[in-house]
């Protein structure tokens, strides 16, 4: 489950605007064995873009040799001209950097975009923040959950990765160094117990002691060259609680401490250089101009993505006057009508594309998703429904959201055993989403392995917030007492001061004042209207089909069950003022075959 700030749902809500103006003459397309560009520079920059990418994945694969590097979410980088360039395909980043955007890094579950400026790719602080975040991907593809301070120390680790020709340099400062001679650090106790919902966490002082923290646990004494933080990593991923691990790799805190503040306050930090870079030919990179209408189409997915959806209009719309047979611009507008809530016509954008490209997974997938397949219990269309998942597989083997899909298909055919093995690769491939644990957990509990369901509802409680702990102690509290562990308790979150209630979503009514948005809830047979008072959070089940790119608070909820805490109405024409919602996915039962159907 994902949680939703403010400023996410506003934004969405009104659907934010934004210049679209990037796409005046066709941009380029440059490959390389493993990443993609797509520039309005030079095609010679964009090769140099990729060498580096190619070089970073080799430190992952050479540091992490059993780590999967491919994601569900293919990456896709835009390598900018100039500033300017870059101020039209995300004016809102620009604004919010002041100005000083050299790079950013969109994190999608369907598709990861990364923006460098090729005027500024070989100064400091040019593309640090976009392979912080390449770290975050290759880290959450490996990590069932790390803790804030890993999470982010490692990311500024290997964000600093220097390459010079065909040298790489691991280790080097982050430029938030200086911040480490500026005061003492927090105890190592209180770093490592940090938490996304800390007052330290984001600060600037939080990343560079991660960093440093990070760094002494690779190149201090008796560190073993990383081996100890290894094992630590590996003792988490087993799921013991942090502090125990870490005390039980590294010591007590307490001697660790002055190890530590020694460490930061010394002249010069140990590098690494890896002496059998890789071979790679930059100049053997493919590269093609693209369509006009290409390139207005990848401008638009971008858009689409990061949710700048007037501009994504105006981009597509453009693209589909230009070449009306181009795949990506129906799949764009696709998923700009699902967006509409215009299922019927997204259905037909998606199936449209999919005839004009049969490489398009997502088109695949959504067509299905949005056909009556999705909802029939006939065997034939359940085996039309497997079969046409399968094929999404094919497109992307590593696509999640269609084994989650499988494993409730498998729960409706009462196979309990596929379910389970379905729902444990859905976990594999992106196991940093605690909803897929939960989803385990859940098929778990229905096998009758209620200590084993408590393990998974435990796990997730202890180590995620807000919804997604509360959607833990959900499962938590439908298994029998008697067989959760001895001693353990796990509490739902609950915001001061407001209560409870949880129905079908009836409808949903979007609008741009406090009282302009309605929610409907059925309860208990009667509907209670809701209404929201200013910024709220909201949070959704991981499994929801459409996922993160795609919830939003006005469509496709209808049917679902949702968790409202809310605070009392000044009048009585309505329930109440949402402080919360938390949208459930709850699994679906076994179908029952017609008698007809068995004949």
């Amino acid at each position: 489950m994902l949680r939703l700030g403010k400023w996410t749902v506003a934004c969405l809500l009104s659907l934010c605007t934004a210049s679209a103006s990037a796409g005046e003459r066709p941009w380029t397309e440059a490959r390389s064995p493993h990443f993609r560009v797509l520039t309005n520079g030079s095609t010679a920059s964009a090769r140099k873009v990729l060498f580096e990418f190619e070089q970073l994945r080799y430190v992952f694969t050479t540091r992490f040799p059993n780590a999967r590097m491919e994601s569900g979410a293919p990456l896709l980088i835009f390598a900018t001209s100039d500033g300017e360039t870059a101020k039209q395909l995300d004016p809102v980043m620009w604004k919010r950097m002041g100005g000083n955007m050299a790079g950013e890094f969109h994190h999608g579950w369907e598709k990861q975009f990364a923006l460098v400026r090729l005027d500024t790719f070989g100064g400091n602080g040019a593309k640090e923040v976009v392979y912080h975040e390449y770290t975050h991907t290759i880290s959450h593809l490996n990590s069932h959950w790390l803790p804030a301070w890993l999470d982010e120390g490692t990311a500024e680790f290997y964000g600093y990765t220097r390459f010079e020709g065909h040298k790489i340099y691991l280790g080097a400062p982050t430029v938030r160094v200086r911040m480490l001679r500026s005061r003492m650090p927090d105890p190592i106790e209180t770093i490592i117990s940090t938490t996304h919902r800390s007052p330290l966490y984001g600060s600037e002082f939080f990343y560079a002691e991660s960093w440093a923290l990070v760094h002494f646990l690779i190149y201090g004494p008796d560190m073993e060259g990383g081996k100890k933080l290894d094992r630590f990593f590996d003792l988490i991923q087993q799921r013991v609680e942090q502090k125990k691990a870490f005390q039980q790799v590294f010591g007590d805190f307490g001697p660790l401490d002055k190890k530590l503040v020694a460490y930061m306050l010394q002249p010069t930090f140990s590098t690494t250089v890896l002496k059998s870079a890789p071979d790679i030919d930059e100049k053997s990179f493919a590269s093609r101009t693209l369509s006009v209408a290409e390139t207005e189409a990848e401008l638009a997915g971008f858009y689409l993505w990061d949710y700048n959806l007037p501009a994504a209009r105006s981009q597509v719309e453009q693209a589909l006057k230009d070449d009306p047979k181009l795949g990506l611009a129906h799949e764009i507008m696709g998923f700009l009508d699902f967006t509409d809530g215009k299922d019927a016509e997204a259905a037909t954008e998606f199936a449209q594309a999919s005839v004009l490209d049969g490489t398009l997974c997502l088109s695949l997938f959504y067509k299905t998703m949005l056909s009556p397949l999705a909802t029939s219990n006939t065997v034939a269309d359940m085996n039309a429904f497997g079969a046409a998942l399968g094929k999404v597989l094919q497109l992307n083997p590593n696509f999640a959201p269609a084994y989650v899909q499988l494993a409730r298909l498998a729960l409706r055919e009462n196979d309990l055993a596929s379910a389970l093995a379905l729902s444990r690769k859905a976990e594999e491939l992106e196991p940093s989403r605690a909803g897929y644990h939960l989803l385990t957990g859940q098929i778990l509990r229905r096998l009758g392995k209620g200590a084993d369901a408590a393990i998974s509802a435990k796990f997730v409680a202890d180590r995620w917030h807000g919804p997604d702990h509360d959607e833990a102690v959900e499962l938590w509290n439908s298994v029998p007492p008697g067989q959760r562990p001895a001693g353990e308790s796990i509490l739902e979150m609950v915001p001061k001061d407001t209560q409870t209630v949880d129905g079908t979503v009836k409808s949903v009514s979007c609008g741009d004042q406090d009282r302009g948005w309605a929610f409907v809830l059925n309860h208990d047979g009667r509907p209670l209207t809701f209404h929201r008072k200013g910024g709220f959070v909201s949070g959704y089940s991981d499994t929801i089909w459409y996922g993160g790119d795609h919830f939003i608070l006005c469509h496709h909820l209808e049917g679902l069950r949702a968790v409202i805490r809310y605070t009392k109405p000044a009048d009585a024409t309505y329930a109440g003022d949402i402080a919360e919602i938390e949208i459930r996915d709850d699994l679906p039962g076994p179908f029952q075959v017609a008698a007809s159907a068995q004949r």
